[in-house]
């Protein structure tokens, strides 16, 4: 029985995590923390100060070296690419962030702090994705009330928060998996091209092609306007064709906001939106990609919630053991 589990995702959720240092115990406490003061003065200020939006990628990208490294097996000769610009299903969260970052080097990874599948964690953290975008200047400009109903007027906008800038990109990717033990089921990709230097649509899709294959299926007008195409596996790598009992089962759609299917009888999904330029629809102004590993996380949803489940279960055993020893007997 094909069983398939949905959600949807949404943008990019920000997350800043702030960490706190606490000295205790020792008489030469206080003088450790006032020595270490300036150094927190410091970063303060520097939060405070504009910086550049490479300036500000180089703070939140720390130390990260490329190409990252990768524990993951090399995909297998006949099996399907499953890849967007060598980030893939299967991989660990920390190894598909450093993936991503080292695609441009203004990507800045920010963690997806909202549950995007229904899974009791019996109050465990969860990471389910990531997002990555490319790093923003900083710059501290004293705003008026009209400046403040402006920008709420613009992120009310859906028209405004679908568009991408020009010359830039974002990711998400999502991932499932035991506490430290997540991988990404499934990756999405968004670029927008730069005016005077879109490619056009046909160039897109012979890249796309070569890159994927032959697509399963594919919508769009042949002399330009939106494209959309589908690359379809079954779980054992076999491309669906459309005498397959599969083949309107197994798909995907390459947006963010669209929701996702996950079942045990489909594989390696990959969609491809092309969005045509306003001015000349045989131009590409925005592609999206997406990949999703739809067996694969099926499983790994259903793994991590009875990881959950078993914890939990654990967690309720050792307080009756525990209270059977410590307990005092009832007062009747």
């Amino acid at each position: 029985m094909n069983s398939c589990i949905r959600r949807t995702l949404r943008g990019v959720a920000l997350l800043s995590v702030l960490g706190l240092l606490a000295g205790c115990g020792s008489a030469e406490a206080p003088k450790a923390a006032a020595q270490k003061a300036p150094a927190r003065q410091e970063n303060g200020a520097r939060q405070n100060q504009d910086a550049t939006a490479a300036q500000v990628a180089a703070e939140a990208r720390g130390k990260l070296k490329c190409p990252a490294k990768v524990q993951l097996a090399v995909r297998a000769p006949n099996a399907p690419v499953d890849d967007i610009v060598g980030v893939r299903p299967g991989m660990t969260y920390d190894e598909a962030a450093h993936g991503v970052m080292c695609t441009h080097d203004l990507l800045v990874v920010t963690e997806d702090a909202r549950g995007r599948f229904q899974i009791n964690t019996h109050g465990q953290k969860l990471r389910q994705g990531f997002g990555a975008g490319f790093a923003q200047p900083r710059v501290h400009v004293q705003k008026t009330a009209r400046d403040y109903a402006r920008d709420l007027q613009y992120r009310d906008s859906s028209r405004a928060a679908a568009q991408i800038a020009p010359g830039t990109a974002r990711w998400y990717v999502g991932t499932m998996g035991a506490p430290g033990q997540e991988r990404v089921v499934n990756l999405w990709r968004e670029e927008g091209y730069e005016e005077g230097r879109n490619p056009t649509i046909e160039s897109v899709i012979q890249a796309l092609m070569g890159k994927y294959g032959p697509v399963t299926q594919r919508a769009g007008n042949q002399g330009g306007g939106e494209q959309n195409l589908t690359w379809a596996n079954d779980p054992f790598g076999r491309r669906i064709t459309e005498t397959s009992p599969l083949f309107r089962r197994c798909n995907a759609v390459a947006s963010s906001t669209a929701a996702l299917s996950f079942s045990p009888d489909c594989g390696i999904v990959v969609a491809a939106r092309i969005v045509p330029a306003r001015e000349n629809p045989a131009l590409a102004s925005v592609l999206n990609v997406i990949v999703v590993d739809q067996a694969g996380g099926y499983e790994a949803i259903q793994k991590t919630e009875q990881w959950f489940a078993q914890q939990d279960a654990q967690r309720r055993a050792a307080e009756v053991e525990a209270a059977g020893r410590n307990a005092g007997a009832p007062t009747l």
